[in-house]
């Protein structure tokens, strides 16, 4: 057996607030790690996983952290991903190099909005899950809500492993359901797990609970199902045994049970990740692409094979840039070359370090399926690395498109050349952030997915490069589109810069669903092949800045149908030319408007504040969706335009008396009504 067949690559992610870095703190403490727990809220430590100082104000976490640690005899490469959607780059970049994840869920409040994101996330990487079940200690926390919304709101296929013993302020310990055995946890961090006979009063409940799991996973099993119907015993090992294969193959996810604050069940959970999650040679075999071929290439997880490696995170620090990077096959050694494809160059690795939070240990080389870090690597998040002479390219990560923007100015002119040093920085790190200049009023704009995240980026570069700014009106990043079909015929012929260029292009405009679709209809060679590129070039020229305010263009397909050409003046670079022009000309024909990008809004409230958070929420245009009592207080979801939620929160703390909360995240994009266009600068 290979050593890494003992590893687990594993990210914790979840709605934020849910416990996710009060979990990882556990983990951390039960593995041996660190000798000392601290408080993700009321230590002036703070959490191991939260480095950052502003992570330790504000309690929450920014950006993931990876830690290495060992239970029993497995090495687990663990990251903690922020919770708050304004980050949701963080968790896409750590899902796309993960073999498995443990998705979190309040007790309390189950499925919550960035519940749906992380499914998404988890289910387009193929991420195999455990599901844990936090803060049942809390009031109102009740696991079988929890256990019927991830298959009502999620459709997935949850098998309870665990029974509760006690609810809210009195649960104590969990039933284990494929040993039939009661644990509790003593000891001042819950570190002595205790096993007992399962209660008197919860002997029944539990019986019918472990006959429910055994029959749900007889679905899977035919040796089970035999089994079952001859009345003969189903051992430990079985059971295990298919719960794993079913997790592997995303046929089920394993839901456990506890309150990480109490320190409740994070044994299990340690041991639920060894025994159902997979190790890097279990997973899906993945595809990368021969950049000389275009064809797709299956990359195995050999140890002696090339090299083929992501790098998904980049951070800098005193030492340079460190590169997060996930070794997908192949072993890499320190002082080894590796080739970008990207930039066609080789790079080598003067330094490598399995990475600990803020530390670094030095490692000599690192083999398929590790997580580590290179230092001295030039390259940007997303790029493949690979041996020298193996030109392939791993799919990069998906990367959202911010939906809001502020200006800034430097409060003094020696400032300036600190901020520029800053936001190179900060968008190398984050795809997320986008840097531009603005010409007409000479000012910087920075765009990123919400309003906390501009304002992470602000204080982050006032305490680490001491520049202060001025900042703006935050604005929101509207998208133009058309609403009909179109034609365009539209000849250049004219000379620019003593040479002169001819081209001519016809085709047609329509609506679509994609963000943009080339169709090429051209069989009659009017156009020569050699140019049909310049000319989809072209029409993506005209798609970055719009006709009406100046936003992207989206939802667009062109489809070419005819031209002309002459062997003198056309070139590539007149049909590209002509391409524009000629997509201006049929964008303006086809009832062209602005979309504002719409909010999911859920607002968790005290149930005596509703009414007026609702009528509030009618006057910011928002879309009721509906509204679920817990308790005492109430869970409203709302769609709600982006334009009408900045500054929100104030307004909501004024409301609830400080006791409401809210999430939201990027749902759709939505015409902008007729009568608030002219409104738009």
């Amino acid at each position: 057996m290979s050593p890494n067949q003992k590893l687990r690559n594993i990210g914790i992610s979840a709605h934020i607030d849910a416990g996710k870095t009060t979990i990882s703190e556990r983990i951390l403490f039960y593995t041996g790690k660190i000798h000392q727990i601290h408080e993700v809220k009321g230590d002036e430590e703070g959490a191991t996983m939260d480095y950052m100082e502003l992570e330790k104000e504000k309690g929450i976490t920014i950006t993931s952290a990876a830690i290495t640690c060992f239970w029993n005899d497995t090495q687990i490469n663990l990251i903690d991903t922020p919770g708050h959607v304004d980050f949701t780059i963080e968790v896409e970049r750590s899902l796309r190099v993960l073999d498995g994840g443990i998705m979190v869920l309040c007790g309390v409040g189950g499925v919550q909005s960035q519940s749906y994101t992380v499914d998404r996330q988890m289910k387009r990487y193929g991420i195999p899950r455990i599901a844990f079940i936090n803060k049942l200690d809390r009031v109102g926390a009740n696991p079988f809500r929890v256990i019927k919304a991830l298959k009502d709101k999620l459709n997935l296929n949850p098998i309870l492993l665990q029974y509760p013993i006690g609810k809210e302020e009195k649960f104590k310990g969990i039933i284990d359901l494929i040993e039939m055995v009661a644990y509790t946890y003593e000891g001042e961090h819950g570190e002595t797990k205790i096993s007992q006979p399962i209660p008197e009063e919860l002997q029944i409940e539990a019986q019918q609970a472990r006959e429910q799991l055994l029959d749900s996973l007889s679905l899977l099993s035919d040796e089970m199902t035999e089994k079952l119907l001859l009345g003969e015993d189903i051992s430990k090992e079985m059971i295990i045994d298919v719960i794993r294969q079913g997790t592997l193959n995303l046929e089920l996810t394993p839901v456990l049970l506890g309150t990480a604050l109490k320190n409740k069940g994070i044994q299990d959970l340690l041991d639920a990740v060894n025994y159902y999650l997979p190790s890097p040679f279990e997973r899906d075999t993945i595809t990368a692409t021969d950049i000389n071929t275009n064809k797709p290439i299956k990359i195995n997880p050999e140890l002696d094979g090339n090299v083929v490696a992501l790098a998904f995170k980049l951070i800098e620090d005193d030492y340079g840039q460190l590169t997060y990077t996930r070794l997908y096959s192949g072993t890499i050694n320190k002082g080894d070359h590796l080739y970008n494809p990207r930039t066609k160059k080789n790079v080598r690795v003067t330094r490598l370090v399995r990475i600990e939070v803020n530390k670094r240990q030095e490692l000599d080389s690192a083999s398929v399926g590790e997580i580590i870090g290179l230092m001295g690597v030039n390259c940007a998040s997303g790029d493949t690395l690979s041996s020298i002479n193996t030109n392939l390219s791993l799919e990069g990560i998906q990367v959202p498109e911010p939906v809001i923007t502020l200006s800034i100015t430097p409060k003094n002119k020696q400032d300036e050349e600190k901020i520029t040093k800053a936001l190179h920085r900060f968008s190398d790190e984050d795809p997320t952030f986008k840097v531009k200049n603005d010409p007409e009023s000479n000012n910087i704009l920075i765009s990123g997915m919400g309003e906390l995240h501009l304002e992470i980026y602000l204080e982050r570069m006032r305490r680490e490069y001491k520049a202060d700014v001025y900042v703006g009106t935050p604005a929101v990043a509207y998208r133009e589109t058309i609403t009909q079909g179109a034609n365009f015929d539209y000849t250049l012929n004219k000379e620019i810069g003593k040479i002169h260029f001819y081209a001519k292009i016809e085709g047609r405009l329509e609506p679509c669903k994609e963000p943009f679709i080339f169709e090429n209809n051209i069989n009659d060679h009017t156009i020569p092949n050699q140019f049909i590129p310049a000319c989809e070039q072209g029409f993506k020229d005209a798609m970055t800045n719009g006709y009406l305010k100046g936003y992207p263009i989206v939802g667009v397909k062109v489809i070419l149908e005819s031209g002309e050409f002459n062997s003198r003046d056309s070139s590539e670079m007149a049909f590209r030319l002509a391409a524009k022009e000629g997509f201006e000309q049929g964008f303006f024909q086809a009832n062209p408007t602005l979309l504002e990008p719409m909010m999911l809004l859920e607002i968790e409230t005290p149930d005596q504040f509703v009414g007026q958070i609702q009528s509030k929420l009618l006057s910011r245009r928002a879309l009721l969706l509906e509204s679920e009592t817990r308790d005492n207080y109430t869970v409203i979801k709302a769609e709600v335009p982006l334009s009408e939620m900045l500054g929100y929160a104030t307004e909501l703390r004024s409301l609830s008396q400080g006791m409401a909360t809210f999430s939201m995240e990027l749902t759709d994009y939505h015409p902008l009504p007729n009568n608030l266009l002219t409104e738009i600068q």
